[in-house]
Formats: C-alpha cells, sequence, structure tokens
C-alpha cells in the first residue's frame, strides 16, 4: 500500500532538510562518480541496484541511494551526495507508487530531464484494487520483476548501443533464474493453496499471493504498522486471535519495520507453535537479489511444511 499524504510529506520535508542541511546517506558509491564510459544509473534502493548489475554487468555504475539493510526506507532522509549522483545519471531506476518520492523530488530540483527513468510501479501495470490500496512493493512480483529487466536492457542500450546485444543476453539470462522462482511458489500453491498466513505489512502480499495463500490479517493492522500508525486495542486483539486460534499456518514479518505491535504478533505466532517468517525491504549483506528472493520463497515453503 502506499505511503499516507503525511507520511510522504514527511518524507519530502525530511528530505529537503537533508538536502540542505548535509546529513549522511548510504549509496553503494560515495557519490555516483562515473570517471570510466561506463554508463552510470542511479537506483533508490540496492534491489533494483543489483538488478541493474545483472542487466548491465561490467558496464555500468551503479549508486544505490538506500543500501542499508538496517534502514526502514519509508523513512529514508536523502543527502547531498544523492543529489550530485542523479544529475549525472543516464539511467535511474525508482520503485514509484509512493515508496520512493524523494527520487522525483531531486530529479525535479536539480532541473536535470535527460536521464532515462524506470518506474518500476509503472512497468509492473499494477494499480489499486476498487476501494484499496496499491501495494507497491512489486519486487516481490518476478512477472513484474522480468518485465523490468527488458525495461532495464532498453534503456542502457539506448545509453549505450554499442553493447545492446550484451544487455539483451544478461537481460535473458537473468530472467531464466527467475522461473525457478515461479515454479517454486506453483509448488507451494499446489500443496497449500487456500491456507491462511498472516502478514505484519503488505510487503511479500504478491509472493504469497502467487503461491495460492490467503492472507487472514485485518486490514486495519497491516495499514497501520505500515503508515506508522498506533493500532487499535480491538484490531490488535483480532490480529492476535489469528494466532492463539491456530487460524494461520505462518507468520511472514517484516523485519525492518518492528515495533512493539508487531513484536506482540511475532510473541503470539512463536508462542502457538506457528512458523514466523522474516522478510526485508533491501537485500541484507551478502546478498544478491537472486539468492534473496530463492531464500525467502525457500523459507515461506519450509515454514508451511513444518
Amino acid at each position: 500500500m502506499s505511503l499516507s499524504t503525511s507520511r510522504r510529506l514527511a518524507l519530502l520535508t525530511s528530505a529537503s532538510l537533508a538536502l540542505l542541511a548535509g546529513c549522511g546517506s548510504s549509496p553503494d558509491s560515495a557519490d555516483g562518480t562515473n570517471t570510466s564510459d561506463r554508463v552510470a544509473v542511479v537506483a533508490s534502493t540496492n534491489v533494483y541496484g543489483d538488478i541493474v548489475r545483472r542487466v548491465g554487468g561490467d558496464r555500468v555504475d551503479v549508486t544505490s541511494l538506500i543500501s542499508d539493510p538496517d534502514q526502514d526506507p519509508h523513512s529514508y532522509e536523502a543527502a547531498p551526495q544523492n543529489q550530485l549522483a542523479l544529475s549525472r545519471a543516464k539511467v535511474v531506476v525508482e520503485n514509484g507508487g509512493g515508496y520512493d518520492d524523494f527520487v522525483d523530488r531531486m530529479l525535479k530540483s536539480g532541473h536535470d530531464d535527460s536521464a532515462a527513468v524506470i518506474n518500476a510501479v509503472e512497468v509492473s501495470g499494477k494499480a489499486a484494487p476498487e476501494g484499496g490500496e496499491l501495494n507497491e512493493h512489486v519486487w516481490y512480483d518476478f512477472p513484474t520483476v522480468a518485465k523490468l529487466a527488458d525495461r532495464i536492457s532498453a534503456a542502457l542500450a539506448q545509453a549505450d548501443p554499442g553493447h545492446a546485444a550484451a544487455f539483451r543476453k544478461n537481460a535473458a539470462a537473468f530472467k531464466a533464474k527467475l522461473a525457478p522462482l515461479e515454479a517454486k511458489e506453483a509448488r507451494i500453491k499446489k500443496e497449500h493453496g487456500g491456507e491462511g498466513v498472516a502478514i505484519t505489512e503488505p510487503v511479500p502480499l504478491y509472493m504469497t499471493e502467487a503461491s495460492g495463500l490467503v492472507d487472514k490479517t485485518p486490514p486495519a493492522f497491516s495499514e497501520a504498522i505500515e503508515e506508522g500508525d498506533d493500532v487499535s486495542p480491538r484490531v490488535l486483539q483480532e490480529n492476535l486471535a489469528l494466532f492463539s486460534g491456530r487460524k494461520v499456518e505462518a507468520l511472514v514479518y517484516n523485519e525492518q519495520t518492528s515495533g512493539p505491535q508487531t513484536e506482540k504478533a511475532e510473541a503470539a505466532a512463536k508462542a502457538a507453535g506457528i512458523p514466523v517468517v522474516p522478510v526485508t525491504e533491501t537485500l541484507p549483506k551478502g546478498k544478491d537479489y537472486l539468492g534473496w528472493m530463492t531464500a525467502n520463497v525457500d523459507a515461506l515453503a519450509g515454514a508451511l511444511a513444518t
């Protein structure tokens, strides 16, 4: 689900203040400086940065604005070196859907529209359901990531036409490695389709839905957690009853935005002997996208098999 208006305004305000005050950041490279003939690319998170590397190989110089696995992307504060990296980028990859609005804000403030900007939500073609909000965590949707690889290949080919064939080849190889992940989801669906799970936030929903699982979480609970709001006592008890009543087979838990109310859910799940599957929004240290998602899907399958 997309950020609330108040959270978006707070995020944009903090980004502006950071630009003025010179707050620190955590990009993969210090300032996006590209001293070679490689294509300079800026990605909003290291998830997209890694995908760019899979497609671009040694022909890209990638700066990921958010790369700290302990950083909550929703509360990220942009820094001056981010603006510098964006000003030099030939390609920019953002999530969109209200997730990383600070990227668009900095692009506009830099008055540079020469970079090819790839918006993953737009690539996905996904829209908010009637009466609901968009789940913007599209990197957990493997068909979307396959489309994104092709879009990145096309953008890199435009920036570096001499290596277009290599980019296409790399994108095809990357997409081929997504196929086993979709096969794992299909296997979970065959074995556990229709079973209930609980979540703390909508982060993993594309993965659980593709696996045929049903989210039993009270919408007011996951929405409040994502928006940083308090959960009412009634909704909290309704959520905890999922575990005490053994109405779900697993809890899929976003480790990057834990707090007292999500910790109560985790404790209730463990007390009831219900497996907890931790997930994150950015790459854990030492993981690439494919290895990370393989671990996520395997952990989900393992939890349901217990």
